[in-house]
């Protein structure tokens, strides 16, 4: 299902407004690259570009559908058939890395606000497709579109001034806040600063209340369950960690683990660099572990979870239609499953009838042997060998208690990624499965 002629009228409006801000936005930022004389061949570039973005508006206002710009439908479709969550994992994986090793290259305003542009570009064209449009324009949907660029926004804002601190560093300079560090009071100047926001803030909000209704849904029913249901947008996060792991895991103990880790993450810190101003290379462990943990593990999680999952929490296509009736089939299978009837071609270990407790017991912990043996060198016997190879100086530095427990939170924050990879590859539901007692991961 794409788009139609009917969709696009009704959607033209919007997008002759769309393109008519950015070419405004980008006519404003040429005049003022123009009035610094070192910047004129970019500001040609930004005033024509304005200039682009005028026409599309124009054809968005033409009156006609066939004249609405759209990304064209062979795009829309190979888009489509590319998309899956192993790909999405991977390619934003590969993506962060890029922005990372390449960060010098990025934090460039030029190449910043040429990215911010395009992504604007290409997401107006992509609203011209009704089954995008209507994921993407949904009114839950708005400010998450709007938190991404801003999210985006304020992490090019702190790598920039880390990587020129960095720089300044690295010449014997000081950082660039010890360089601006004029003290300034809290009245009147900072009381009038968020006066200011506070309102300013408050006349946005009451705009988009006109502009975009609060999306209230019919009184909630037993008899009629949303499809897809979908928690609140910051526990789509967990919600999508679901998928993977059992709710006692994914819902109660990562959660936990994430609050104490980051309760103990001053008392682990041994690094007295870094400290009062942004840096990458000086805490760049610290950095690289934060970011994967944040982005790769948590933001990521909620835009698939918000504009990729569908009914039935299928992964679709950004440009394909959300039907209920999409049926995918995972043939997954346990460890200990894999282990005792796939590799040894023998029936899993069961205690015999009428068995007492401990007979019980002794056969579960002989079925989940695998499992239990996998997860105790995982957890066990990885720390000590980590610590006495590519950890030797934060063990060192760190001492036992603490080196442990920094070593094991972040290996239960790889649990994620690993059991994904694992879910992908091999099929593997659980490592460790007792249903006995409830007990799965």
């Amino acid at each position: 299902m794409h788009s139609n002629g009917f969709f696009l009228s009704d959607v033209a409006g919007f997008l002759g407004g769309y393109y008519t801000v950015l070419a405004v936005m980008n006519g404003v930022a040429a005049l003022l690259m123009w009035r610094r004389q070192s910047r004129t061949v970019w500001a040609a570039v930004w005033a024509a570009y304005a200039g682009a973005m005028m026409i599309l508006a124009s054809l968005a206002l033409s009156g006609s559908a066939s004249m609405v710009p759209v990304l064209p439908l062979a795009i829309r479709n190979l888009v489509n058939d590319l998309s899956g969550p192993v790909l999405y994992t991977l390619g934003t994986t590969a993506f962060l890395v890029l922005l990372f090793v390449f960060r010098k290259f990025f934090v460039q305003p030029m190449v910043a606000w040429s990215i911010f542009n395009i992504s604007l570009l290409l997401l107006g064209l992509s609203m011209a497709d009704e089954n995008f449009a209507a994921i993407v324009m949904k009114p839950d949907n708005v400010p998450i579109v709007g938190l991404v660029f801003l999210l985006a926004f304020f992490t090019w804002v702190a790598t920039k001034q880390a990587v020129v601190n960095d720089e300044r560093i690295r010449q014997g300079l000081p950082v660039m806040e010890k360089v601006n560090d004029e003290k300034v009071l809290v009245w009147p100047d900072l009381v009038y600063t968020e006066l200011i926001c506070m309102v300013g803030v408050a006349a946005l909000l009451l705009v988009w209340a006109i502009f975009l209704p609060a999306p209230l849904e019919e009184p909630a029913s037993s008899v009629k369950t949303p499809n897809p249901s979908k928690a609140p947008w910051y526990f789509l996060g967990l919600q999508e960690m679901l998928v993977y792991f059992d709710p006692w895991y994914a819902g109660v103990v990562l959660p936990s683990l994430v609050v104490f880790g980051l309760m103990a993450m001053p008392y682990l810190d041994f690094n007295k660099k870094g400290n009062g101003y942004y840096s990458i290379e000086e805490r760049k462990f610290s950095y690289l572990v934060w970011q994967f943990g944040f982005f790769e593990l948590w933001i990521t999680l909620i835009i698939l979870g918000t504009f990729l999952r569908g009914p039935n929490w299928n992964f679709f296509g950004p440009f394909e239609f959300w039907t209920p009736y999409k049926v995918e089939v995972l043939n997954n299978v346990d460890l200990p499953q894999m282990f005792w009837v796939q590799w040894l071609n023998q029936p899993l270990p069961r205690a015999p009838q009428g068995a007492g407790l401990l007979t019980q017991i002794g056969f579960i912990l002989l079925r989940e042997a695998p499992g239990l043996l996998v997860m105790g060198a995982y957890l066990v016997l990885l720390p000590p060998l980590m610590a006495i190879t590519i950890f030797r100086g934060f063990f060192a530095k760190m001492g036992f208690i603490r080196y442990m427990i920094m070593s094991n939170l972040m290996l239960l924050m790889l649990t994620l990624p690993l059991k994904m990879v694992l879910r992908w590859t091999l099929n593997l539901k659980y490592i460790i499965s007792i249903p006995e007692f409830s007990l799965n991961f």
